[in-house]
């Protein structure tokens, strides 16, 4: 999912990043000096509240493995997120780019991230995160006696 876009202007490459709960509208890629192989390519900088130019990521090149393609891989992080937000930057410098995002686990039926490699997650490991169930062996209803009315905290 295309979450922003980044040009050169005026020798720089600046543009912006916006979710439905972030909204970077003045980003900056800094490019890094340095001459570690382990060195991210650019820094990325964010406009705050107080005009100043802070650091909330970092990028890397990075190779698609199916097309060969060259992309930029990183995250923004900040201590007003609940997490990194990973991103992926496709284009060049010259052209500029574009701004994706991927979520690293897949998605249940109910929209909440999978934590366990596939398998379903409830209060006590199983069930899809809504506790056991209410069908007995055969599939019919179980009565009220048949459940357990304890609800762990």
């Amino acid at each position: 999912m295309n979450i922003g876009e980044i040009k050169p202007v005026n020798g720089r490459l600046q543009g912006h990043i916006a979710t439905r709960t972030i909204d970077l509208p003045k980003v900056g890629l800094r490019p890094v000096q340095s001459m570690h192989e382990r060195a991210p390519v650019f820094e990325v900088v964010a406009l705050n509240v107080g005009r100043r130019w802070v650091q909330v990521g970092a990028l890397w090149e990075a190779t698609a493995n199916k097309t060969g393609e060259s992309f930029l891989q990183g995250s923004i992080d900040d201590p007003s997120l609940a997490e990194p937000l990973p991103i992926a930057l496709f284009g060049t410098d010259a052209e500029g780019y574009r701004v994706a995002w991927r979520r690293r686990e897949m998605r249940d039926d109910f929209g909440g991230a999978r934590q366990n490699a596939g398998r379903p997650t409830g209060v006590d490991g199983a069930g899809g995160g809504f506790g056991e169930s209410t069908a007995g062996a055969d599939g019919s209803l179980m009565t009220q006696s048949d459940l357990d009315d304890e609800i762990p905290y």
